[in-house]
């Protein structure tokens, strides 16, 4: 399939599913009986949960057996919201309205050590059926059997958007923006580790992202099921956000995409910090967060570079769609020492753009001019800050006609930009949230008011060597070609030294058979219809056209079988082995 600009459709699956081990069920009625079977006194969960709709009807299948437990929310040993919100400030950033820095709080310095130490109690007496639940119930026990409530969080921010889902111990409702900011900075932070430390004794995962349905399976189907994705294949399950600058060309193409949104800017095809994965059993979807494999089968997931990342999925696959759009901001991302010592990130945020497609006169703006002054270009910006005049762009900063399945590389520092119609694969380090705005072509957000520009930071990173044909020389990859047989190639795409991952592209027209060598592969079709996987394990899936999938390091070998007509071809990243040891 060779996609330029018409509005041919492309065979896109946006609820991507991985078979389960095991049973998935929405029954209530079996939900109470292993309850009580196994005597489960604590359902824990995530942050915007609807609690209401999960402990109404298990309790009311109690009651049809004539059992009326006692139900606890733990949320009644929360510290004050006064005491949380001043626990959490020093990770806020104060009034920087996007940035904090993550924090180490365990999820137990949110909750009353007295009130904790008396729910601990009701629970050891066992004179009646409690049932205790909510966020950190789990802390009353945490080798006690425990069924988890998780939600995703493409879920979650919904929720949060639409005013039903506010931070962890927060009663009322504020700036959905900065809701989000203390959710990454803060409670993410803690509910992930308390998460981590309580997997082995979960009896019941359950889903509750519909207000209709609970799907759960058992905590040992689970485990299981994520073993056998950590050494076969995954694909989360996507997730697309609209912007000011967004495109038409995800809109126009992908089947089963919403087609009531004005545009969409950003299609998360692997940002496992928000992406969840999806099991299923017959009919039945149940959605994980993604970090729950990472816990379990890290090692597997990662291979060599385990030590390096832990727990942490190092890449991220994602779309940047200007068609018909406009520029993105120009910007530029920090150093790593910066995004340590500033937002307590471990790695920083190195991108590349790859160009899947892009019309007309479609520009790619990397790099200075070679006669840059900084300080004439500050006073621009803030003068264009302050009064909302434009300012010419290219007398800056290079542009350069984008060309289909062309690399541009931007290691920290590097200030960039994506021009309008493009449809731009952003291969990247996965922290995502760390953009330093400097000029913003003097437009609103979509909700009518300034975007933030972070010139201040910007200009605390910026790389000013950047410039003139050092740009062209060392930050537009140049493709060597391997021959690997009479149809098949690799192509690398060499990345900056500053990359800590590689990325090449297989083309070949019947098939290719490619080694992990104790690497975690993330692959996307970038041209032809679909291909059909094989893992050495003999698992099968069809992966259709800009749909991404990942191989973990585990599955040692895997081949591509091309089912289109025309030549495939195949990006693929992964940890440089060079850099699996670095810090």
């Amino acid at each position: 399939m060779h996609i330029t600009t018409d509005s041919a459709t492309v065979q896109y699956n946006i609820m991507p599913a991985f078979p389960a081990t095991g049973e998935i069920s929405n029954s209530f009625q079996k939900l109470a009986r292993i309850f009580h079977d196994k005597k489960i006194h604590i359902i824990d969960g995530f942050v915007g949960v609807n609690w209401e709709f999960v402990i109404e009807n298990i309790s009311k299948e109690f009651e049809n057996c004539g059992i009326k437990p006692r139900f606890i929310a733990i949320d009644e040993a929360l510290l004050s919201e006064e005491i949380i919100n001043n626990q959490v400030a020093p990770y806020l950033g104060g009034n920087d309205p996007l940035f904090g820095k993550k924090s180490p709080l365990p999820l137990s310095s949110y909750f009353n050590a007295e009130k904790l130490a008396k729910f601990h109690d009701m629970l050891a007496n066992n004179q009646e059926y409690i049932i205790f639940y909510g966020p950190g119930a789990a802390l009353l026990d945490n080798q006690a059997s425990i069924m988890y409530v998780d939600l995703p969080k493409s879920v979650l921010i919904q929720r949060m958007r639409a005013g039903k889902a506010w931070n962890l111990g927060c009663s009322n409702s504020k700036d959905p923006k900065q809701i989000y900011k203390r959710y990454y900075f803060v409670d993410w932070q803690s509910l992930n580790s308390h998460k981590n430390s309580i997997l082995s004794s979960i009896e019941i995962m359950a889903d509750q992202q519909s207000d209709e349905t609970l799907p759960w399976m058992s905590g040992s189907d689970l485990r299981q099921t994520l073993h056998e994705m950590s050494v076969n294949y995954f694909r989360v399950k996507p997730t697309f956000e609209s912007g000011v600058w967004g495109g038409q060309w995800m809109k126009n193409h992908l089947t089963g995409i919403d087609q009531s949104a004005k545009n969409y800017a950003w299609s998360f095809e692997m940002i496992v910090p928000e992406n969840g994965l999806s099991l299923k059993f017959n009919d039945l979807l149940l959605e994980i967060s993604f970090d729950q494999l990472m816990f379990t089968e890290g090692k597997n997931i990662l291979g060599l570079a385990e030590p390096r990342f832990g727990v942490d999925f190092p890449i991220r696959f994602n779309f940047l769609d200007t068609f018909d759009g406009g520029n993105l901001s120009i910007q530029c991302h920090p150093s790593p020492q910066y995004a340590k010592s500033q937002f307590g990130e471990n790695f920083t945020q190195d991108e590349t753009y790859y160009i899947v497609d892009r019309k007309g006169d479609a520009q790619v703006y990397l790099g200075f001019q070679d006669d840059i002054n900084k300080n004439e270009f500050r006073t621009a910006l803030e003068h264009s800050f302050k009064t909302g005049e434009a300012i010419e762009v290219d007398q800056y900063i290079q542009k350069f006609e984008s060309k289909k399945h062309d690399l541009y590389l931007i290691p920290h520092g590097t200030v960039h930009s994506s021009g309008i119609d493009n449809l731009v694969l952003e291969i990247s380090a996965t922290p995502y949230n760390f953009t330093f705005k400097m000029y913003d072509w003097v437009r609103p957000d979509l909700d009518g008011k300034p975007r933030p520009l972070n010139i201040d930071r910007a200009f605390d990173n910026l790389n000013f060597e950047r410039k003139g044909q050092v740009v062209n020389d060392t930050l537009i990859a140049k493709p060597v070609f391997h021959k690997i047989d009479d149809q098949a190639t690799k192509v690398h795409l060499a990345t900056h030294e500053d990359h800590f991952y590689d990325v090449v592209r297989y083309d070949f027209d019947q098939e290719v058979t490619i080694e992990t060598k104790n690497q975690c592969h993330i692959l996307m079709l970038v041209e032809g219809e679909a291909v059909e996987l094989t893992t050495a394990n003999g698992m099968r899936e069809v992966f259709n056209y800009v749909e991404t999938f990942a191989i973990p390091a585990a599955t040692g070998s895997y081949t591509l079988r091309n089912l289109g007509k025309q030549p495939a071809k195949v990006i693929q990243s992964y940890v440089k082995d060079s850099k699996c040891n670095q810090f």
